[in-house]
């Protein structure tokens, strides 16, 4: 199963703005109409699409209709035609107008939630307009605490339909994937699992150094969130392995480090996965996810990197065989005694220089055992331990059901 956009409509959906000032007067939308057919633009047709673009932004954030949002956004889009003349004025007039918009909402809304609705629906516009010059704005967006505008503004850092547009300028592109890398390097430890799928997209385009050192960090955030059973919608896991093979079969002077975290990042996936089995101690749809990572996993990423069909993970998981499954953990990654299939194809060892070691490292137990484990008397058993809560945050949605492996549509 592919990393689902489910979230994407939630994301999205709460998306209700009560903006109530940038009042423009309404434009007569038969002019703009006009200017839309012309193949050449007089100064007042200049004007005409400044007034368009200046009353449809300002629709867009002042409307209480979130289906009215949607709505302005695609009269918006609608209007950006490919003629030389129109193309550049328009492009400068949605910068400006998407710029004022920002700069409103940070300086006069005083209600976080109103702030964050403005922001999120201007970073959707601007992603759906896929022009290189607001990328900036994107960049600005990402250092954003909350998790729904993060994720909108590394989509608009990252679009691959803008990217390809600025494979021509080979330099600017390079400095300005640098700027991206580095924004997102700072935001990687707080962001949420869809943020960080996003960013591992754009850095596994890329073979520069910052570019891996950013796949490999998030790689760690993952880990670090299995080891402290705080991970979340662990489908991600799927794409971020993906990319982690893809680079380790491209060859690269990282190899090593990138396969160590592949191989550790799996083995928490499947040790988890194998708690489950035996204490069925995970909530039913994070198994769900789990088996979906594991199995893809080893048909799309384990088959390549071993140059052979891999299918015990596959058939232990389809026969709930949590044996067969720590049987093929330790072939493919290694156990205390041996060296795994992996490690030794790509020469590398578990911990540090220091501390080599043959297997990656044993998943925690989780945090209610681990109480049980200290209790020592019934007098002073402390209260019993929970996991982590599962609410989500403002800005994350409901895990989305693994039956639905389809990437999200646009809202509206």
């Amino acid at each position: 199963m592919s990393v689902p956009r489910a979230f994407f409509a939630i994301l999205v959906g709460g998306l209700v703005l009560t903006l109530l000032t940038i009042s423009r007067a309404q434009v007569d939308s038969r002019r703009i109409e006009e200017v839309v057919k012309k193949s050449v633009l007089t100064p007042e047709d200049m004007e005409i699409i400044d007034a368009f673009v200046a009353d449809a932004v300002g629709r867009l954030v002042r409307t209480t209709d979130f289906t009215e949002v949607a709505k302005h956004r695609a009269v918006i889009v609608s209007h950006q035609i490919s003629q030389a003349q129109y193309a550049q004025r328009f492009s400068d007039a949605t910068l400006r107008e998407i710029g004022k918009g920002f700069d409103y909402a940070t300086n006069e809304i005083t209600d976080p939630d109103r702030r964050v609705k403005v922001f999120a629906n201007l970073l959707i516009l601007a992603s759906e307009l896929n022009d290189p010059r607001l990328i900036e704005l994107g960049i600005r967006m990402i250092p954003d605490e909350n998790s729904m505008v993060r994720y909108w503004a590394v989509r608009v850092a990252t679009n691959p339909t803008v990217w390809a547009k600025l494979a021509q300028d080979q330099n600017a592109a390079a400095a300005l994937s640098r700027t991206i890398v580095d924004a997102c390097s700072k935001v990687v430890e707080t962001s949420s699992p869809e943020v960080l799928y996003q960013m591992a997209q754009f850095a596994g385009r890329y073979d520069a150094s910052p570019a891996q050192d950013l796949l490999t960090r998030i790689a760690d955030v993952r880990i670090k969130r299995y080891a402290d059973w705080t991970v979340k919608y662990e489908l991600v896991d799927t794409g971020i392995l993906k990319l982690l093979s893809a680079k380790i079969i491209s060859g690269g002077a990282a190899n090593q480090q990138l396969a160590r975290q592949f191989s550790q990042l799996y083995s928490y996936a499947l040790q988890r996965y194998i708690h489950n089995l035996k204490d069925n101690n995970l909530r039913e749809l994070s198994g769900s996810y789990l088996a979906s990572v594991l199995v893809e996993t080893e048909q799309q990423c384990l088959s390549k990197l071993l140059s052979g069909p891999q299918t015990g993970i596959t058939r232990a998981v389809e026969a709930g065989d949590a044996a067969a499954l720590q049987a093929e953990h330790d072939r493919l990654l290694g156990s205390a005694n041996q060296a795994g299939a992996l490690p030794a194809k790509f020469g590398f060892a578990y911990g540090s220089a220091q501390e080599k070691r043959l297997a990656p490292l044993a998943l925690p137990e989780p945090p209610q055992r681990k109480a049980a484990v200290g209790t020592k008397t019934p007098e002073t058993k402390p209260p019993e331990a929970k996991p982590p809560e599962t609410k989500p945050s403002e800005a994350k949605p409901p895990e989305p059901k693994p039956a639905e492996p389809k990437l999200p549509a646009k809202s509206g």
